[in-house]
């Protein structure tokens, strides 16, 4: 069986939240979606599930924090190229999104960070496995 994710949000409005992620360029599978959840996929293993939060709470018995004020988890997006870092994060923004802070250029590794209509931390990054090797002073993976 193939190992798959599937990241569980608290969200105020489940319409709004979803809107976002399609923003985004995730894709809404109905066969899991209603009116207290969303389940939006990624990829064919990376899925966000946007739950209505009394329906998220009805799954833990701890208090549900408020991402804007609290930081629970970051969650980080691999990517192709700079310019897909960039432009996730640029139609986050356009779609309601905040920029948690100024893009990072480590050389090897490219990132920004937003957040979604509820506060939630995305970073989406790119890195060059190569470069980073050699700026950990590690051999590349094809030389391992």
């Amino acid at each position: 069986m193939t190992k798959m994710i599937f990241v569980n949000l608290p969200v105020a409005n489940v319409a709004a939240a979803t809107r976002f992620y399609e923003a985004l360029g995730f894709t809404q599978n109905m066969m899991f979606s209603n009116e207290q959840a969303s389940a939006m996929e990624w990829s064919d293993t990376i899925s966000v599930m946007l739950l209505d939060r009394a329906f998220y709470a009805t799954f833990t018995p701890k208090t549900i924090i408020d991402a804007h004020t609290q930081s629970g988890a970051l969650l980080a997006l691999n990517f192709d190229s700079r310019g897909e870092v960039d432009s996730i994060t640029e139609a986050a923004l356009g779609a309601g999104g905040r920029e948690a802070h100024d893009p990072e250029d480590h050389g090897y590794m490219y990132s920004r960070a937003f957040e979604d209509l509820d506060g939630h931390g995305w970073g989406p990054f790119f890195m060059d496995m190569a470069a980073a090797a050699e700026a950990m002073g590690q051999p590349a993976a094809a030389d391992a």
